[in-house]
């Protein structure tokens, strides 16, 4: 019996970080510990036997807290906890978008402070917990992701060919390709600048076709062959 081929994967797909490697820590680990504060808070609401609506809350961990947010703390963790299990580029995601809820939350409930509205008993060493934890969360979900000095080791640094260990080398080998990528930049900042000229403008928008910087750098030659001949 023949065995199926091992499915490859697509040549677009993003790569994960390698076993070990910095980002894959913060990003997968980061979702752990974050997720057990939010929980360990969660747990001691529910042991407390809190009222579930209560707008006046009960102090847990210095922070005021009712059983609802008791089960937004538990549930909010778990969701930590499957993407870190899932992996760092789930759990780089999930960081940032509990992030983001963590610091709308913040400023909703700052806005119901000591109203009927107050359903999740909220007070202002609360509020300032939710600013701290999204911040924490945004911090750790973009390490390695979102930057424009991205660290070497960072999945999201340059694209990989799908091989462990293999890293696609995109910088210029030839002197015709270093000098067409000083001509693509002085292109780029010509049309930011409102100065480029009809061609520059042609080829600036030729390459914002393709993604990669191989790829510019080959329709940026591509456009110069004409030209030769």
């Amino acid at each position: 019996m023949a065995l199926s081929p091992r499915p490859q994967p697509h040549p677009d797909a993003p790569a994960e970080p390698a076993a070990g490697s910095p980002v894959l820590v913060v990003h997968r680990i980061g979702a752990v510990v974050v997720g057990l504060v939010i929980a360990t808070f969660g747990l001691l609401g529910f042991a407390g036997g809190l009222d579930f609506f209560s707008t006046e809350g009960e102090q847990v961990l210095g922070l005021s807290s009712n059983g609802l947010l008791s089960a937004i703390s538990v549930a909010t963790a778990v969701v930590l906890f499957t993407a870190a299990a899932r992996g760092p580029r789930i759990a780089s995601t999930v960081m940032i978008v509990v992030g983001a809820l963590f610091l709308l939350s913040a400023l909703a409930n700052l806005a119901v402070l000591r109203t009927g509205l107050n359903v999740l008993a909220f007070e202002l060493p609360n509020v300032a917990f939710s600013v701290v934890a999204g911040l924490v969360l945004l911090l750790l979900g973009t390490y390695g992701r979102v930057s424009g000095n991205l660290p070497p080791e960072s999945p999201y640094a340059r694209p990989t060919t799908g091989e462990p260990g293999e890293v696609l080398d995109e910088r210029p080998s030839t002197p015709e390709e270093v000098a067409a990528e000083q001509a693509m930049r002085d292109a780029e900042v010509a049309v930011v600048q409102r100065t480029a000229t009809a061609d520059q403008r042609r080829r600036v928008e030729a390459m914002a076709r393709v993604h990669t910087r191989t790829d510019r750098r080959q329709v940026w030659m591509a456009l110069d062959a004409p030209r030769a001949r």
